[in-house]
């Protein structure tokens, strides 16, 4: 029989074939659909992975759920907004601090030992902030116990995904679930405990993730922990405490930029009645900053000395700073500030802008969540086809077009739909850059090398989470301060008193955004023009803020991107293969059976040693 030599198009002529080869593939999932589901308890692999994505996707969902009931929950423990968000801090800074140490405990205790008691004492902390009488109460319950408990069941989760798969195909097929756990618990977080919160309370949230443990714990039994060979790791307990103040101080400073500002402090630092730091002088955000990084430089060279002395440093710093992990985990910190301060800026834009509730904000985030879902559920296939390198590069494209489609299209007097596209794109770009980014920093290290890699990756994740929120919210403030005072002061209606008591006021309540019903209430009793002449410049402040922000994290995708491309075409080969000198033969004809890179689960090649062996 002839072959076919007609030309496969190329360029823009290939993009109807492709628009319609993915909706040829949608129709297909959803004819198979029936079978999916009934052969899904028959694959081993998928058995293993029920525990850890629900474990996944509980984390993931617990911060997002808080952002939505942050007010509730003041009024409900008779506390402030600022003693919620302190607890939400404390939360993240205990994660922080303690996820290296959580992942090196993994090789010490056990990887399904550690996991099993990071989720109990993660539900314990679920509990006791369901039944939290005070905010001290639920502080340790969720800040502490719930913060702890992450440090010991997230790193498990990428280690045994990668140590339980073997192949290529089959790990990022893993990994596209996983992203697709954290991803979906993010972006429903906001949309299901506004429900809960709304319609019941926001206990009944917490209550119900203390549920979920019970399901993961009964579930213990599918996780099969293959474990080290040898005697087992001793913990470096000096680069634990460096490792973790290190990143106490970024995260802390992060977290103090909306206060203080970044490099002048916007108002005093106080510690008690103490006043450390007085307004124009240096910030405090920036002081935290550098000492963290200074603390990490020298917890680096603490490791590599430790290890050239022979001793067990808790990270292997050759593991972290070979380039193909390195380039990994910028795409990944980059990934995460991007998603995190997407959230959060448009969450603010909705709900002072079209004052969304809770919920309306929550369903708006759906498109992302769609995007999120399909592409991480077609990883694997990507992965076969397309090198690690282009995926995230395409990832990262996909987003920027994402966010230039908010700032074009997205008008504050125009209709809020107008965000579906945006969102759609930027959750595609989430979804296609999260499997492939894992799994490209995951399979960086060999087996022996994973408690060093996924404890890095994970507080790299953390960091990247945390910073885009801090830094979205700082230019948020920011720039509505510089832009209400710039607008007050050139105005023409208000007198100078006027003027004095807005400037005054702006600077100092730090709020992100204010709305037109805010600014009207706060104006109540002034002559009309007055009112109006405020509203018009809050309103113009406000636009351009969020418009500053929205770029700031373009700037953090193109980042990402930038690290995308440095990435060596080698690093879709494992960490096994590249140390065997192996290359990656061509795929064989589909007669010869499984073998290579695409073997299918439990049947490796016989060229392709198994990791550790």
């Amino acid at each position: 029989m002839a072959r076919n030599t007609t030309p496969e198009p190329a360029g823009l002529a290939a993009v109807p074939a492709a628009l319609n080869e993915g909706v040829a593939g949608t129709v297909e999932d959803v004819k198979a659909l029936p079978n999916a589901v009934s052969s899904a308890a028959a694959f081993p692999g998928k058995r293993i992975l029920l525990p850890l994505l629900m474990a996944q996707f509980l984390n993931a969902y617990d911060t997002a759920s808080m952002n939505a009931a942050i007010s509730t929950i003041a009024n409900d423990l008779n506390t402030t907004v600022t003693g919620v968000q302190t607890a939400m801090a404390t939360y993240t800074l205990v994660m922080a601090a303690g996820m290296i140490t959580g992942s090196k405990l993994s090789d010490i205790v056990g990887r399904r030992r550690i996991f099993n008691i990071g989720v109990i004492t993660y539900g314990t902390g679920a509990l006791i902030t369901a039944l939290s009488p005070t905010i001290l109460v639920m502080g340790f319950g969720w800040s502490i116990l719930e913060g702890i408990g992450s440090c010991l069941m997230i790193p498990p989760i990428y280690i045994l995904a990668t140590v339980s798969f073997t192949d290529l195909k089959a790990r990022a097929a893993a990994f596209g679930a996983i992203a697709a756990a954290a991803a979906g618990g993010s972006a429903s977080g906001p949309l299901l405990g506004g429900i809960i919160t709304t319609a019941v309370t926001w206990r009944l949230s917490f209550a119900l993730e203390t549920l979920v443990v019970v399901i993961i714990v009964m579930l213990r039994g599918r996780i099969v922990d293959p474990g080290l060979e040898g005697p087992k790791p001793k913990l470096d307990v000096p680069g634990a405490i460096l490792s973790g103040l290190g990143m106490t101080g970024i995260i802390a400073g992060t977290l103090l930029v909306g206060n203080y500002g970044l490099i002048t402090a916007r108002q005093d630092f106080s510690v008690g009645s103490t006043v450390l730091l007085q307004q124009g002088q240096i910030s405090p955000s920036i002081i935290a900053i550098l000492i963290g990084l200074a603390l990490l430089v020298f917890f680096a060279w603490f490791e590599r000395y430790k290890e050239r002395r022979g001793g067990e440093p808790l990270v292997r710093m050759r593991v972290v700073l070979n380039r193909i992990a390195a380039t990994g985990l910028s795409t990944q910190a980059a990934q995460w500030l991007l998603s995190s301060g997407i959230g959060f800026v448009v969450s603010v834009f909705l709900q002072v802008t079209f004052g969304f509730s809770a919920i309306q904000t929550g369903l708006m985030m759906i498109p992302v969540i769609v995007g999120v879902l399909f592409f991480s559920r077609r990883s694997a296939k990507l992965a076969k086809k397309f090198p690690a390198k282009g995926i995230l590069v395409a990832g990262f494209l996909v987003a920027e077009a994402g966010i230039a489609a908010i700032l074009l299209l997205v008008d504050p007097n125009g209709s809020s739909l107008w965000f579906i596209p945006g969102l759609l794109l930027i959750g595609s770009g989430v979804g296609i850059i999260m499997p492939a980014s894992v799994n490209v920093v995951q399979s960086s290290a060999t087996e022996a090398e994973q408690a060093d890699i996924s404890g890095v990756s994970r507080s790299v994740s953390n960091f990247g989470s945390s910073f885009g929120v801090a830094m979205a919210g700082a230019i948020l403030v920011s720039t509505l301060v510089t832009g209400i005072t710039r607008g007050a002061d050139q105005s023409t209606v208000l007198s100078s008193q006027q003027q004095q008591q807005i400037n005054t006021y702006v600077q100092q309540n730090n709020m992100s955004a204010m709305s037109n019903e805010q600014i009207e209430q706060l104006t109540q009793g002034q002559p009309q023009n007055v009112v109006n002449e405020v509203v018009s410049i809050n309103a113009t402040a406000r636009s351009r803020a969020l418009g500053y922000a929205m770029l700031s994290l373009a700037i953090a995708s193109l980042v990402g991107l930038i690290g995308a491309l440095l990435i060596p075409g080698r690093a879709r080969r494992t960490a096994e293969q590249r140390a065997s000198g192996m290359v990656e033969a061509p795929a064989p004809p589909a007669a010869s059976g499984p073998s290579g890179p695409d073997a299918e689960p439990g049947q490796p090649s016989a060229k392709q040693p198994s990791p550790g062996g």
